[in-house]
């Protein structure tokens, strides 16, 4: 049976730890892309950070071979970056084990991993392997994978469901709209921008899990 399974890490030794040293108030996503042997997650979006003129040359960490900006996107950087698979981390983790990445998000004090599993033992295979090599994740979900039909899962991010939750909720789908972008950015305490690039995102998200499924 097909599972679905949330970690949590509050330990600094997470690659992107670096990131947070120079911009503490940022909120990082990992880009989710199928893992090879050698390129896992070559992408991830930072976000709540002033942007102007904003760079990575000074991001380092054993773990970082190549860290760069690519775009800057409605408020929010795109940034490419290499990993050095030669130590143990989550990532590697990843590579070793049956398990699939939902989504990744990071701020300074934590970071949230959704993973999906094919089965319990692909699961606990990537638990065995995370306490094998003293990668501290912790569980603090697990259920099984919920039915298309049920609306409930989509592979959203947590903050793409609370931004198209509360537009929908202030009336920002309506037409004409009850709401604006400002409306639910201040309803939600972060930029227009932001606002903006969740909305996107999640949208896109679940265009390709209900209609591009039925295709």
């Amino acid at each position: 049976m097909a599972i679905e399974a949330t970690f949590t890490a509050t330990d600094g030794e997470f690659p992107l730890a670096a990131v947070f040293a120079e911009f503490p108030t940022a909120e990082i996503e990992l880009d989710r892309v199928v893992p090879t042997d050698e390129f896992i997650i070559p992408y991830f979006w930072v976000r709540d950070v002033e942007i102007e003129n904003i760079s990575m040359e000074k991001v380092t960490h054993p773990d970082i071979q190549d860290i760069r900006v690519v775009d800057n996107v409605n408020g929010e950087v795109f940034i490419r970056i290499h990993w050095d698979l030669a130590h143990e981390s989550v990532l590697t983790a990843i590579i070793e084990t049956n398990v699939n990445l939902i989504s990744a998000l990071g701020k300074e004090n934590q970071w949230s991993f959704e993973f999906r599993a094919d089965s319990q033992q692909d699961l606990a295979d990537f638990q065995s392997y995370c306490r094998d090599h003293n990668i501290p994740l912790e569980l603090t979900e697990l259920h099984a994978l919920s039915p298309l039909e049920s609306g409930q899962e989509y592979d959203l991010t947590e903050a793409q469901r609370e931004a198209m939750t509360v537009a929908y909720t202030l009336g920002y789908y309506d037409s004409p709209r009850e709401a604006t972008r400002q409306d639910v950015a201040d309803e939600l305490g972060i930029s227009p921008q932001a606002v903006g690039s969740r909305l996107r995102r999640g949208t896109r998200r679940l265009i390709s899990r209900t209609l591009m499924r039925l295709k």
